[in-house]
């Protein structure tokens, strides 16, 4: 089992026994594990941070109405394929945030979005890796409140990779 099959497998475990899952004890019962593309070497990315020259605060809603601040850090530019793509990066408490739409929602992916969190390589360098794109808590039952992306981290190309949407 390589690393990103463990890694699968567990969260697949957490989320069917650990009491923090985000799924109800009802959804438990039934659940068989998540659902998600074969792993996408092409999509594991290392990219220069464009840093935002002052980052600004933003407030981005969330799926009950709620606005969550965070700091715009930058963007990312990249290519999935022969298209381009560029994704504004953000930060909290917690380190980068990457909320993104792409062109496989609502059909194949949660239709509000999903997250990365890109990990700092130092100089100025992040790891995204789109096989670890996640669904927020918001897209197993309405009890979370999930930040939505924005306008700008909206694509219409397809991100074949990470995890595919829970239910119709």
């Amino acid at each position: 089992m390589n690393t990103l099959e463990q890694f699968r497998a567990d969260k697949d475990n957490f989320f069917k026994n650990d009491f923090q899952s985000p799924l109800s004890p009802e959804q438990k019962r039934g659940f068989t594990g998540l659902k998600y593309y074969p792993e996408n070497p092409a999509l594991q990315l290392e990219l220069p941070l464009e840093k935002a020259a002052t980052p600004a605060p933003v407030i981005l809603q969330t799926s009950t109405g709620e606005a969550r601040e965070y700091l715009h850090a930058g963007q990312v530019r990249f290519k999935v394929g022969d298209q381009d793509a560029v994704l504004q990066i953000y930060m909290d408490d917690n380190g980068y945030f990457l909320p993104f739409v792409d062109g496989s929602a609502p059909d194949e992916t949660y239709g509000a979005g999903r997250y990365i969190e890109p990990y700092d390589q130092g100089g100025e360098v992040l790891q995204v890796d789109f096989n670890l794109a996640y669904n927020p808590y918001c897209a197993y039952n309405e009890r979370w409140s999930c930040p939505l992306p924005p306008r700008e981290n909206r694509l219409k190309i397809r991100i074949e990779a990470g995890e595919k949407k829970f239910h119709d």
